[in-house]
C-alpha cells in the first residue's frame, strides 16, 4: 500500500506544481484520484503524510530563519549507475524534485540500493524502497513481495 501512497503524493505534487493547484483544489483532486482507483484510506494516508511534512518543514524554516544552504545536484558513482537504472535515479530526482523525498533519503535510497546485493535496481524496487524510508517500515521493501534470489535478482 505505501508504494500506492507514493504514487497519490506524486500525482498530488505535480499537479500542484504544474497547475497552481491551491489547498482548494484538494476536493477535486481526491475525487480524481478516486476515479483513477485508489481507496480513500490510500489518499487520506497521503494527504496526512503531506500536511504532516509541511507542518514539520515550516517548523525547521522557522528555527533556522530561512535556507542556508545551496541547492545540491546529486551525481551517482560509477559503482551506484551500475547498479540503479537509469530510470529508477531519474524516479529519485521526481520525488526530491516534488518536494517528496529531501537529500537525506534520497541518500537512504541510494544507500539501500546499493546495499541489495542485486545486479540493477528498476524503478519499482526504488519505488519500494523510498516507501519504506518514507514510512519508517522496519521492513526495507515496505508492503511489496520482494525476495532475493541467487543473489543476482529481484522478484
Amino acid at each position: 500500500m505505501n508504494e500506492r501512497v507514493i504514487e497519490i503524493l506524486v500525482y498530488i505534487m505535480s499537479e500542484i506544481r504544474n497547475r497552481r493547484t491551491g489547498i482548494g483544489r484538494l476536493e477535486a483532486l481526491s475525487q480524481d484520484l478516486l476515479e483513477q482507483g485508489y481507496s480513500e484510506s490510500e489518499i487520506s494516508s497521503a494527504f496526512a503524510w503531506l500536511f504532516e511534512r509541511m507542518d514539520q518543514d515550516l517548523e525547521r524554516l522557522d528555527e533556522e530563519f530561512g535556507p542556508t544552504g545551496h541547492p545540491t545536484f546529486r551525481i551517482l558513482h560509477e559503482a551506484e549507475r551500475a547498479v540503479i537504472q537509469p530510470e529508477a535515479y531519474g524516479y529519485l530526482l521526481q520525488l526530491h524534485d516534488l518536494g517528496i523525498i529531501d537529500e537525506a533519503e534520497m541518500e537512504a535510497a541510494i544507500d539501500r540500493a546499493m546495499l541489495l546485493g542485486t545486479n540493477t535496481v528498476d524503478v519499482d524496487t526504488m519505488r519500494s524502497i523510498v516507501a519504506s524510508i518514507l514510512f519508517n517500515s522496519d521492513f526495507p521493501f515496505g508492503s511489496s513481495s520482494l525476495f532475493f534470489e541467487g543473489n543476482t535478482t529481484i522478484h
